[in-house]
């Protein structure tokens, strides 16, 4: 068969590891594999080069992905996708494997409704796709975020400060919930959690006064204004506050051996449904066994929040 492969939307670190196994499993079927670069965007333009072992070597261990990514609104308009569909057509790509987040998989459900035996990885340093346990990226991502939030609970400490960290994470709560309840955080706030301002200037202030020199609160993107917020803290609670984002650092670096891992797991089993002729599909992992859902089910699928993590927060705060 003739394979191609394509990292679109946000990057994530493991990338490059699932393309590996990509390439390396299709060749071990006797087929030839086709990087396309820079998205959907690329493979509207027709950036398509095949792909040999030695093009991924020494990429295992490398952070972004050496395909690159854009995003491309217009992919939503079927005239644009149809321009994709005539690139593959050209080329006499059989298959397509997507590696990416929600909007990756979209695109390949629109592509699958023209035709196109699509394959999704997830690929997000979110979390955020809810037919899988955990995706490409997010290992690395925590560990990035947790790193951080170490380094300045030493300077909060010795400062007597609150910190506030805002992480990535969009509408999933997962970076938030993981990074603080790993790091002790005294307040994690999620789109979950919601953010009562009142009681939590209120809970400060009290620690304050108990004597406790130092605070760390991590919170989501998309809640507040960190900045307002620390100005709001410092003024009612007595602490000095600071507030950081962590912002893109978190995209990026080598990915943890987890993510290494799961993305050559994903990578092989993508390429092994395509030759048992399993298309139109997500892979995942649940439970820690491989798994795939049609793109329309892990779409719709609710990406609702673990309510055991909810409940060991509440235990050890």
């Amino acid at each position: 068969m003739r394979i191609g492969v394509i990292t679109s939307g946000g990057d994530a670190p493991g990338m490059n590891a699932a393309i590996r196994a990509v390439v390396r499993a299709a060749l071990s079927y006797g087929d030839q594999v086709f990087g396309i670069f820079d998205g959907y965007k690329g493979l509207v333009e027709g950036k398509i080069q095949e792909f040999t072992r030695k093009d991924v070597s020494e990429i295992l261990n490398r952070g972004g992905t050496i395909l690159g990514t854009a995003r491309l609104p217009e992919f939503a308009y079927e005239q644009v996708r149809d321009l994709a569909v005539k690139q593959l057509k050209k080329n006499d790509i059989d298959a397509l494997i997507c590696i990416g987040g929600d909007g990756t998989y979209t695109g390949a459900l629109r592509l699958s409704e023209m035709g196109v035996k699509c394959v999704c990885i997830p690929g997000t340093i979110d979390n955020d796709i809810a037919s899988t346990d955990y995706t490409i990226g997010f290992s690395t991502a925590l560990n990035t975020a947790c790193e951080a939030i170490d380094r300045l609970r030493d300077t909060s400490s010795s400062h007597q400060r609150c910190s506030i960290i805002e992480v990535m994470g969009r509408h999933c709560p997962d970076l938030a919930l993981y990074s603080g309840i790993c790091c002790g955080a005294e307040y994690i706030v999620t789109s979950q959690t919601g953010l009562d301002k009142e009681k939590l200037l209120m809970d400060l202030k009290k620690n304050r006064l108990q004597g406790r020199r130092h605070a760390i609160v991590v919170i989501s993107e998309n809640i507040t204004d960190v900045y307002s917020l620390a100005k709001e803290i410092e003024n009612y609670s007595g602490y000095e506050c600071r507030a950081t984002i962590l912002g893109y650092i978190q995209r990026g670096g080598c990915p943890t051996p987890e993510d290494r891992f799961l993305a050559s797991r994903l990578g092989v089993y993508a390429v092994d449904l395509i030759h048992q002729q399993i298309y139109g599909v997500a892979v995942g992992v649940h439970e820690n066994c491989l798994r795939y859902l049609s793109l329309s089910d892990a779409l719709a699928e609710p990406n609702n929040p673990d309510e055991s993590l909810e409940a060991l927060l509440t235990k050890i705060q």
